[in-house]
């Protein structure tokens, strides 16, 4: 199985795949939160992707966000190795198609359904790229401007691009904030 297939599944089949502990969390939030297990952690076991959720006082509720952030760690962390014919043709994958406005640019905000899966073909366009961003824009057929603004919308996006950029030699990139 794949990133692709993991992130189409539904939450209970995704679920299915995970090891789930639960565990009381230590912090605020007075005597109920030191008495209930309601802190949850995900150990995805085929990707290895470890997830928790310890904010809410219940256990369903942080089941749920730490599926959600089970999800990202997907896209965020693993990526599709592309070959040389598949990279100029990234533009019109429909991942980056979804996320694009009438203009053509990757506007689409962190909330937004189509903001994770065009995050890891982004992702997966600078790691074929050798992290290289001119040459990931252009597999994207983006501005090499819209690529590094639509990377800054959400810090740990910004933190994964310049990882790839580290193992592939290059200089990290600086925010524009």
């Amino acid at each position: 199985m794949s990133r692709d297939t993991w992130t189409r599944l539904a939450d209970d089949e995704l679920l299915a795949q995970c090891d789930v502990d639960t565990y009381r969390a230590s912090g605020p939030g007075g005597q109920k939160r030191n008495k209930t297990s309601s802190a949850v952690r995900l150990r995805h076991v085929a990707s290895g992707l470890i997830v928790i959720a310890e904010e809410s006082r219940s256990q369903h509720e942080n089941k749920a966000k730490a599926l959600r952030r089970l999800r990202q760690a997907l896209y965020l962390k693993l990526r599709r190795p592309l070959t040389e014919g598949e990279l100029p043709r990234l533009g019109g994958c429909p991942e980056i198609a979804a996320a694009r406005n009438a203009a053509g640019r990757l506007a689409v905000g962190r909330k937004d359904p189509r903001f994770w899966p065009a995050v890891g073909v982004a992702l997966d366009a600078l790691a074929s790229a050798q992290a290289r961003v001119h040459d990931a824009a252009v597999a994207l057929g983006v501005t090499t401007g819209n690529l590094l603004a639509f990377l800054q919308i959400e810090p740990k996006v910004w933190e994964q691009a310049n990882i790839l950029r580290q193992r592939h030699g290059q200089k990290a990139l600086r925010a524009d904030h």
